[in-house]
């Protein structure tokens, strides 16, 4: 069998960065729906953290200023 042409060789090289563009554009998809999973996930944790701050600071609220106080005295 001759060796391949010059130019065979080059569109086997072609064709093998083709295929690797291809599974790294797969690749990236699939991270991006990683990614965007995340900040959905992350998103939902702030919301929640938030949430609980606010029901915190309402339970601060009702505490006496005074330590020694009764949160029912006027």
């Amino acid at each position: 069998m001759p060796a391949p042409s010059r130019i065979d060789q080059i569109a086997e090289r072609v064709e093998r960065l083709l295929v690797r563009h291809e599974e790294v554009q797969r690749t990236n998809a699939l991270l991006q729906d990683q990614v965007d999973a995340l900040t959905r996930e992350r998103d939902t944790l702030k919301s929640r953290l938030a949430a609980a701050r606010t029901r915190l600071d309402a339970l601060l609220d009702h505490l006496p200023a005074d330590p020694g106080q009764d949160a029912s005295a006027p």
